[in-house]
């Protein structure tokens, strides 16, 4: 694509270079290698924008490259991003800060009982980097001819309600100062057209969100979502030979939830073995918290203080960290068309954490996304010459491949345990494809005056955390966060709740200035979306910056 105000036109639009993008792209270009296949990503470089904890089920990843590379397992490229496989998978309770109950063994009772709940068995699968996951990916989608394009931001569709058909997409206008005057830089965003678009941004994703609104898709139930926030960190020989290659841990209660006196949030934290004695530490925390002084990146702190993994990440140094948002919902949030079951509409298709298709259950999304974009390729090579078919192919090729029936198994999982609270929602979600569909509001919705009891004694340092995601926006450019109304920050929000926004924000982009909540570091902005999602009047709206911005994570 140029840089003019010419109009262009492909066969097949991806927009998101993530797994889930990248994996269509691939898959499609394998089956035909004629296919005109265009990527276009918001982020600076490849990977950049893409941050999980991660483990990966391998059979997605060797059903995409067996066929494209049957010797990719010896490649240097699939040795530096699949660190290990997992060999030694603890799940944890903790009780307090110096106690911790392994509960593997129930796990994989529950495992054996065909309960839901032991999905979470992680054993044999791979540790890896999202971020070098992706950047791999597309280095093998351009060896087949794809082309992938980076800083190339998209903020709209076009989207003809008269006759529901989808022609293509707007790119954001370039140039601007922060008032939206044209500078000498001043670039117009293009419109690309194409026969068929694949949505894969990620989670909450702006084009997404309007294509669902636009084309009326159906959600069973309410999207629900969690923020993680994750740290990177380097520790000494003995510390990383103690904790051991091939483990991961996942650890529920305390700090954000603890049995009789609270809090009582839904989340837990996590710690995997990265290599190069690095083991990687976050927290993932459900938005749905009440407290309104709760910042994710403080449960971190206590978490990282608890006895047990103090011991393996003391004196260590942190060399990278981020935050995003992860779906939620399960499979009665994911958006179809009402009239034909279709993940998408049309010529659009919706891919990996676009369309929510993230196992609670599993704490996994990774192997859906990649299974996601397969299905996608070949419900496009069933159409080729129908191209307003594909999204009910889609649908289909989605059963075929199992995606659907897994989702399944978590379906209410995620609303159980938001209606009943931890302490009671996490047992009864064994049952809940027996329970009833709950009506759970919104996350925005659940914030009260409570405050978070575990606050620790010293102030979490996002700048540092920032600087370590090396998050970067052009400082001219127009702010991309957008407080709909002011009066209600100052009449309401603040004199109720303090502006929670000020405090869970993980890059400090808020801040109070002459008693008005700001958003007055946008360049420092993560686009994690927290802030659009958990606003207590919902008052918050995140806009796409210009291509190039935002995170630029390299292990994450």
């Amino acid at each position: 694509m140029s840089n003019d105000s010419s109009l262009n036109h492909t066969s097949v639009l991806i927009v998101g270079a993530g797994p889930a993008g990248l994996s269509a792209a691939i898959a499609l270009k394998k089956a035909d290698p004629e296919a005109e296949v265009v990527v276009v990503d918001k982020a600076a470089g490849p990977g950049h924008h893409n941050l999980s904890g991660a483990v990966l089920e391998p059979e997605a990843l060797h059903k995409l490259l067996d066929p494209v590379a049957p010797d990719w397992r010896e490649s240097e490229s699939a040795k530096k991003v699949l660190v290990s496989k997992v060999e030694k998978d603890d799940v944890l309770f903790l009780l307090g800060d110096g106690m911790a109950f392994n509960i593997m063994k129930l796990i994989h009772m529950a495992k054996g009982m065909g309960l839901a709940f032991g999905q979470m068995v992680h054993q044999g699968d791979y540790i890896c980097s999202v971020a070098q996951l992706t950047a791999w990916l597309c280095d093998i989608a351009k060896s087949l001819g794809v082309e992938v394009l980076h800083g190339f931001a998209v903020e709209d569709i076009l989207y003809d309600a008269a006759t529901g058909t989808t022609s293509g997409v707007k790119l954001v206008d370039q140039g601007l100062d922060k008032e939206r005057r044209p500078q000498i830089n001043y670039t117009p965003g293009e419109t690309v057209t194409a026969d068929v678009i694949m949505i894969a941004e990620g989670c909450d994703g702006l084009l997404a969100e309007k294509f669902i609104e636009r084309a009326a898709l159906h959600r069973d139930a309410q999207q629900l979502y969690s923020v993680g926030v994750k740290e990177l960190i380097r520790v000494s020989d003995e510390q990383y030979a103690r904790f051991g290659d091939g483990h991961v841990v996942h650890a529920m209660g305390y700090p954000i939830w603890t049995p009789v006196i609270g809090p009582g949030m839904f989340g837990g934290g996590i710690m995997y073995a990265m290599g190069d004695n690095r083991i990687a530490v976050g927290m993932i925390v459900g938005l749905d918290w009440k407290y309104c002084d709760f910042n994710p990146q403080d449960a971190l702190t206590r978490f990282k203080q608890h006895k047990f993994v103090q011991s393996f990440i003391e004196g260590g140094q942190v060399i990278e960290a981020g935050a995003k948002m992860i779906p939620e919902g399960g499979l009665r949030a994911v958006p179809r068309d009402p009239d034909t079951g279709a993940v998408g509409k049309g010529n659009v298709l919706l891919l990996g954490d676009s369309a929510g298709f993230v196992n609670m259950c599993k704490i996994k999304g990774l192997h859906n996304a990649i299974e996601s974009g397969m299905a996608a390729a070949r419900a496009l090579i069933e159409t080729r010459n129908e191209p307003t078919r594909a999204a009910q192919a889609y649908a289909r090729q989605l059963e075929e491949a199992g995606v659907i029936a897994e989702m399944t198994t978590a379906e209410n999982f995620r609303q159980t345990v938001a209606k009943f609270g931890p302490l009671q929602g996490m047992p009864l979600s064994v049952l809940g494809r027996w329970l009833p569909a709950f009506n759970i509001e919104p996350d925005w919705q659940t914030m009260t005056t409570a405050r978070y009891r575990l606050k620790p004694s010293v102030k979490f340092d996002k700048d540092t955390f920032t600087a370590v995601a090396a998050t970067e926006h052009r400082e001219e450019e127009p702010c991309h966060l957008l407080i709909l109304d002011e009066t209600i920050c100052v009449e309401k929000c603040l004199p109720k709740f303090g502006a929670p926004c000020i405090t869970f924000c993980p890059a400090g982009v808020y801040e109070k200035i002459h008693d008005q909540p700001k958003p007055a570091n946008p360049s420092n902005c993560l686009h994690c979306k927290t802030c659009q999602r958990k606003c207590p009047f919902d008052n918050i709206r995140w806009t796409v910056p210009e291509g190039s911005g935002g995170p630029r994570y390299k292990t994450m």
